[in-house]
């Protein structure tokens, strides 16, 4: 076998993998960026740099960094994906699309606001039918 294999090499994180070092016993990378996952790791360290990433989840408790990167991870895949506006860019769709259905919310809300009015005018004339019950 070769020597880099029994020192850990051969089991190395996707972040080690992709830097070309070993990974210690201790890597602070290897439980969040796991060798299975590599574009995943490449994508953050091309957004948020490698000491970086590491400095962050070291400052983290233990129980918030797994969710500290899951979410480093998803800003870059949306800042590869959109460098202008990365995860703004599809937060602002959503708002956008939050608006528009509110807004027909509303102007539904008003045509069913003049329906009964509408129904109390029928009423008053004679020779209408009544209006149907409401739905149960």
């Amino acid at each position: 076998m070769h020597e880099e294999d029994q020192e850990g090499g051969g089991r190395r994180c996707a972040a080690c993998k992709y830097l070309r070092r070993r990974c210690a016993h201790d890597c602070v990378l290897a439980p969040y960026f796991p060798a299975s996952h590599p574009h995943r790791y490449a994508s953050v360290h091309r957004v948020f740099g490698a000491s970086n990433v590491a400095r962050l989840l070291q400052s983290l408790p233990v129980d918030e960094r797994a969710q500290a990167a899951e979410t480093m991870a998803m800003e870059a895949q949306w800042r590869v994906e959109d460098p202008v506006y990365g995860c703004t860019g599809i937060i602002s769709q959503l708002q956008e699309e939050i608006q528009a259905t509110q807004c027909e919310l509303a102007r539904t809300r008003a045509q069913l606001a003049i329906v009964p009015a509408h129904g109390a005018q029928l009423q008053g004339s004679p020779g209408e039918l009544p209006p149907p019950p409401p739905p149960q």
